[in-house]
């Protein structure tokens, strides 16, 4: 089976002097020498002034939130994956769902505008698969109506736009490394922000809220990334460009050999962007002779893995349809949540599952009529 992606893995024997080195320190959690080397290299990678590691993502996004004291209502999308509601309502706020942009998959800016209402306490979109937001836009209307931005950055890593990190924009974007992600350190995350200030308390927020050895100043969590995991960061931060390269040539691979092939729609690469190419999504629309649901079951009787992403939208998922902003009219995300499929990539991938994507994709598409 070839699924969606699959963790890269530099070689074992390069991992092993960092695991020799946390058994002779013994120093594996709180903040030991791989985690601050980890932030430090983070920071100057990602070109943006500070990084706190955290335990995963989905702890990135609570962290994140938290810091900010809100209350109230978080404008979001409902075409992404879960854990960018549940972080919302981990915090005690209310997500409100705003339709995206069809051209990109990220929020419209007109429709987060709408949205905004007396109870609207910050905005948290999402660079999906890696493509980013229109950050200009949202800064406009956050600043006119004085509210925080935090994006939810867990595709968006390396990712430039117009000469510059992407994780610069906002108060705060938030990461993943999990293992399916573009760079992972088995589980973990990282918060991206602007100032000092920012920095130290999510260092306190990660550390159970403490500010001290002995003072706690707020309600904190276990939210530390472990010295074994920081390791592996350092060796993937090694051959991350490498890796980021080599799914470039796996895009294009993908546009050149579906390109003409009808009902099958591809995102349009954004201007100006370096891209990580973290996802590939195609749009089966209704020209191409079977639906989104029967060609991915025919990949996978083929040994070819997708992923419906994001499917079902999460307000209709039962957790959240009852909400009453829930209801709102979504007609882009709907749409695109029913045509969206993404096709296996990552840095290891063979060319004979690549073959036999675009081949079974193609002889569906000949089937017409």
């Amino acid at each position: 089976m070839t699924y969606v992606t699959q963790p890269f893995m530099p070689p074992l024997a390069e991992f092993m002097p960092y695991l020799e080195a946390i058994w002779r320190n013994r120093w594996l959690t709180n903040a030991g020498p791989f985690h601050e080397e980890l932030e430090a290299e983070l920071a100057d990678y990602l070109d943006v002034p500070h990084v706190a590691l955290v335990a995963n993502g989905t702890i990135a996004l609570i962290l994140a939130l938290r810091a900010l004291d809100l209350a109230g209502e978080v404008i979001t999308t409902p075409f992404s994956f879960v854990a960018t509601s549940q972080a919302i309502e981990w915090n005690n706020l209310v997500p409100v769902f705003a339709d995206i942009d069809p051209a990109t998959c990220n929020l419209d800016p007109d429709a987060i505008e709408a949205a905004i209402t007396p109870r609207t306490a910050a905005i948290l979109p999402v660079h999906c698969f890696g493509r980013p937001c229109d950050v200009d836009r949202i800064q406009e209307i956050a600043d006119r109506h004085g509210l925080p931005v935090i994006y939810d950055a867990a595709h968006g890593f390396g990712v430039r736009t117009r000469g510059t990190g992407l994780l610069r924009y906002g108060d705060m974007s938030t990461l993943s490394f999990h293992a399916t992600k573009v760079f992972n350190t088995f589980e973990g995350g990282a918060i991206t922000c602007t100032t000092a200030a920012a920095r130290q308390r999510l260092a306190s927020l990660r550390n159970f809220g403490f500010t001290g050895h002995t003072t706690v100043s707020t309600t904190g969590m276990n939210g530390k990334m472990s010295e074994v995991q920081a390791a592996f960061g350092l060796l993937q931060l090694r051959h991350i460009n490498e890796a980021i390269a080599r799914r470039g040539e796996v895009s294009a691979f993908y546009r050149r050999a579906l390109g003409d092939v009808r009902g099958i729609t591809m995102l349009a690469p954004p201007e100006d962007v370096e891209l990580n190419h973290s996802y590939f999504p195609v749009l089966v629309d209704d020209d191409y002779p079977m639906s989104r649901d029967a060609l991915h079951a025919r990949l996978e009787a083929r040994g070819i893995g997708t992923r419906r992403y994001f499917y079902p939208l999460i307000c209709d998922m039962p957790a959240y349809r009852d909400m009453p902003a829930a209801q709102a009219a979504l007609p882009h995300a709907r749409r695109i949540g029913d045509q969206v499929l993404c096709l296996p990539i990552f840095p290891d991938i063979s060319e004979v599952s690549l073959a036999i994507t675009v081949d079974t994709i193609r002889a569906c598409a000949a089937a017409r009529g």
